[in-house]
């Protein structure tokens, strides 16, 4: 049976290669939308390849370039806040692949699942920012949220068949980023261009930024709270260099179910569009002499604060993992662009937390203020120390 996929954040890393998903598979998933935010070029060239219905870019700006480079073609052209809303929600649509990257995908998540979509979720903000709010709306309109992320797709797929009360715990793999062996003494001092250079992952700057400083893996940690409706105290994490073991569930019966695989997000991607199918792929597989040296340790909390910081967040609860996301974004993209330090990224955060005063249950309306409350505090304390 065809599938119609939209894709928001198709120009993204996420986004390409779920289009190299698609396109393994012709005669089981069409493009039918098409969003980004700024790379319009790249998404007029996606769009003359795949032909969807619809094509939206978040940045207005960027409209004019892009219905001019698409004028020959039938297809609806959108921009800005609202027409990314309105593609997100594109009625022929049978799945939403949420791959916009920051806070700015949790709106046109929304809005598929408000317009009755299943979602394939690779946007952690969603439920990071969210996530009460999302995984009520899921439920209550009977759709599943489908994980991307390679560990929550391993947990999702270790649960299968399992009922929740089997549960004891979920042991949460990361790969430690760049800097799992640097001293604590040389962290602070670390740039950009070292943070980039990821030792097993292939992704965007800023997710790449958010694996070095742990702060990915604490996003993780808060989107895997609500995705399989766990308590902090019943997620663990394990640094797991090798990038083979995605994560692991422990059974209240001493039971440990684990997801291998090769460091590839095609497969995640493709599990999640294809799910309940498992679908063949043509790209290298795990062999077990790749399995003879699994490793695990325990995090370094004390160097890496921002991992401590998500869990601090994820049992406070209500805006204060909005608090901590926006912070973050601010913090990130000032030391992409060699503003500030290694170690200015969880002072940022933990600032922002400290001032804020926490809304116990917030609205969608009541976290978009404190996202851009937060990013205001986080550039005031920033520039401050510039």
């Amino acid at each position: 049976m065809l599938k119609n996929i939209s894709v928001l954040g198709s120009t993204g890393s996420i986004g390409r290669q779920t289009l190299d998903v698609v396109e393994a598979f012709p005669d089981r998933f069409k493009v039918c939308v098409l969003v980004a935010n700024r790379s319009w070029q790249l998404l007029a060239q996606q769009a003359r390849k795949f032909k969807p219905q619809v094509v939206a870019v978040g940045d207005e700006k960027y409209y004019p370039q892009l219905k001019e480079a698409l004028q020959d073609l039938d297809i609806q052209i959108l921009a800005g806040r609202e027409g990314v809303l309105e593609a997100s929600s594109y009625p022929q649509a049978d799945i939403v692949l949420s791959a916009l990257v920051g806070v700015a995908g949790l709106f046109p998540t929304v809005a598929a699942l408000q317009a009755g979509k299943t979602i394939a979720l690779a946007n952690k903000e969603t439920l990071v920012v969210g996530g009460e709010i999302v995984t009520k709306l899921a439920q209550e309109k009977g759709l599943p949220l489908l994980p991307v992320d390679s560990e929550h797709s391993a947990i999702f797929q270790c649960l299968q068949g399992q009922p929740q009360k089997s549960l004891k715990r979920i042991l949460l793999t990361a790969s430690g980023g760049p800097f799992r062996q640097t001293p604590k003494e040389k962290l602070a001092n670390m740039r950009a261009s070292d943070a980039l250079q990821h030792p097993t992952w292939s992704m965007g700057a800023k997710i790449t930024i958010d694996s070095s400083t742990l702060m990915n893996k604490g996003f993780e940690v808060l989107e895997a709270m609500h995705l399989f409706q766990v308590s902090m105290g019943e997620i663990e994490v394990w640094v797991h260099p090798q990038s083979i073991v995605h994560s692991m569930v422990e059974f209240v019966d001493g039971s440990v179910l684990a997801q291998l695989g090769l460091p590839d997000m095609r497969t995640p991607i493709q599990y999640a569009l294809g799910w309940p199918e498992r679908l063949p792929h043509s790209w290298e597989t795990l062999t077990l002499d790749r399995c003879t040296n699994l490793t695990f340790e325990k995090p370094r909390w004390d160097d890496f604060p921002c991992l401590g910081y998500a869990f601090e967040a994820g049992k406070i609860g209500g805006s204060m993992p909005c608090v901590v996301n926006a912070a973050n974004e601010i913090a990130v993209a000032n030391f992409l662009q060699d503003r500030i330090t290694f170690a200015d990224i969880p002072a940022t955060i933990r600032h922002c937390m400290d001032v804020h005063k926490v809304i116990v249950n917030p609205t969608l309306q009541d976290l978009e203020a404190v996202d851009i409350e937060t990013r205001a505090s986080a550039e005031s304390f920033l520039n401050c120390k510039l």
